[in-house]
């Protein structure tokens, strides 16, 4: 089982000292992956019809993923830098095939993309995209991405996008990236087991694990081998070291691979339950050690 780290956005503030320091100390510990989370705008969610359901509002600060990553692979060496999960359907294909694509160039090949549709429509319009229709959008950007990140030269024409001779440099020079997937719905595991290379999990526990088996069900339908088949959780850094430490077997029963500890405030829509807080970057530094200490057995 591999350690991953969910970089605390949210809360590890704005002194790129504290965010090297973080990277670098779990690169230090063995950890396999550093994942970021992307939004780009927050919104006020008084007042909205529909209403707003996601955990995040104005008040909660992000860094920009890519920018984010291009300065982590000049501070590290080894630990595989990555996005999970990029709400991609309210970006640009080709714009995120080249931040994608230099990422992986400046890292050495260390970068993973995991990609799902959101659920934010204020952002989405924000951003001059659709909210509707998301999902086949997704569908599409992601053969879109693969065959930029291969071919010299792109001439395609598809429901939402015309890209006329056209190619990107630099290139990842081992041809793409690994795109994952995340999400809570059903489509998200069917997106996944059709083309993707691995799956993100948002939490760890017995839901994931059901929803682990049913991936691994529509795994073998579309003919592909579950067992080779990455998946990653997301565990609360405040559910406490026993918690931890029954989750990996667990977890490794349900076939995941990687186990990510997330230490950032946790909440649910605009009416913010706190089940932990972590006053300091150096707190959220400190957890990764004890994190590490506790499944690595020492």
């Amino acid at each position: 089982m591999d350690l991953g780290a969910i970089f605390p956005t949210t809360a590890i503030g704005t002194d790129p000292a504290a965010i090297r320091d973080f990277a670098q100390t779990a690169e230090g510990l063995g950890y396999r992956r550093l994942l970021t989370y992307d939004h780009v705008l927050g919104a006020v969610h008084a007042d909205r019809d529909p209403p707003l359901v996601g955990p995040y509002t104005q008040d909660d600060p992000f860094h920009e993923p890519f920018v984010l990553l291009g300065f982590l692979a000049a501070c590290t060496t080894t630990i595989e830098l990555g996005v999970a999960v990029l709400v991609l359907p309210q970006r640009q294909t080709a714009l995120v095939a080249k931040q994608a694509a230099e990422v992986d160039v400046l890292s050495g090949g260390r970068s993973v993309l995991a990609v799902g549709t959101g659920w934010n429509p204020v952002e989405y319009e924000s951003l001059g995209m659709p909210f509707t229709a998301r999902g086949r959008r997704l569908d599409e950007q992601v053969e879109v991405l693969r065959r930029l990140w291969r071919e010299p030269v792109l001439d395609y024409r598809g429901e939402f996008h015309r890209i006329d001779r056209a190619g990107i440099l630099p290139r990842p020079s081992r041809g793409t990236i690994p795109v994952w997937f995340g999400g809570g719905a059903e489509v998200s595991l069917a997106r996944a087991a059709r083309t993707g290379d691995g799956f993100v999990f948002g939490s760890a526990g017995p839901r994931t694990h059901r929803r682990a088996a049913r991936l691994r069900e529509l795994l073998a339908e579309q003919g592909r081998n579950p067992g080779t088949f990455p998946m990653d959780a997301m565990i609360d850094y405040a559910l406490g070291a026993q918690a931890w430490a029954d989750e990996v077997p667990a977890w490794q029963a349900a076939g995941g691979t990687i186990l990510s500890v997330q230490t950032m405030q946790s909440g649910t829509g605009y009416q913010r339950v706190m089940h932990h807080q972590l006053s300091s970057p150096a707190a959220h530094i400190a957890a990764l050690g004890e994190f590490a200490r506790v499944l690595q057995g020492g």
